[in-house]
């Protein structure tokens, strides 16, 4: 898609593992998103990229984008948000039920011998409550224009937590006058996989509207 992307844009692309993913190292402690966005600013202060930075980021990294345009909103052009999670989404019923739901599976990963894949997961885990309970109070800087792309399928495949989703997705962009939302026809929650088309067509929307 990167190349895609920069074809249909003119733009510079920018591509990076996230710490304990790809070929990035790995980092000891518990995941949050507030460290991954220093992380995402270091690497792109070391390339220069101070400036006009437009955010693409799926699922989790919705996280990191809002911490990011939390800490550098200066730097922040735009952002173009797919199928990720919003701060709406993450009610204390909704956390609560999260935590509980993923427990066993979370006990279990702790007594099995650990894999990167594990490490990660359980770094993510921990602290999951409080985390996302704080992360439902933030709100999108209202001068920053943003696009949330919200798959036909969401991430849940149980009615209640899907419609939560939309909902989620539909009032983080009726919060900012500056918001969009676009549904990704067809879609799995890979939309990046499934409708790169939707994708492309957003971030090019967005650059012409930052320019």
């Amino acid at each position: 898609m990167a190349p895609a992307l920069a074809k249909g844009t003119g733009s510079e692309v920018i591509a990076y593992d996230r710490s304990g993913e790809g070929r990035s190292d790995d980092v000891p402690g518990p995941w949050k998103a507030p460290y991954a966005a220093d992380d995402l600013a270091a690497g792109l202060t070391q390339l220069g990229i101070t400036k006009d930075v437009l955010l693409v980021s799926h699922s989790l990294a919705g996280e990191i984008a809002t911490a990011f345009v939390q800490q550098h909103p200066q730097a922040t052009a735009g952002a173009v948000l797919v199928d990720a999670n919003l701060p709406p989404f993450f009610t204390d019923s909704e956390t609560a039920r999260l935590v509980a739901a993923n427990a066993p599976q979370i006990a279990s990963l702790k007594k099995a011998p650990q894999t990167r894949a594990t490490r990660q997961i359980l770094a993510e885990a921990e602290d999951y409550g409080p985390v996302h309970r704080a992360y439902h109070a933030l709100s999108w800087p209202q001068n920053i224009p943003a696009t949330a792309i919200v798959s036909a399928q969401t991430p849940f495949p149980t009615p209640a937590d899907a419609q939560l989703w939309r909902q989620a997705q539909q009032d983080f962009v009726a919060a900012a006058p500056n918001c969009r939302l676009v549904t990704a026809e067809r879609s799995s929650h890979n939309v990046p996989v499934d409708r790169p088309d939707v994708v492309v067509s957003a971030v090019q929307d967005m650059v012409n509207q930052v320019r």
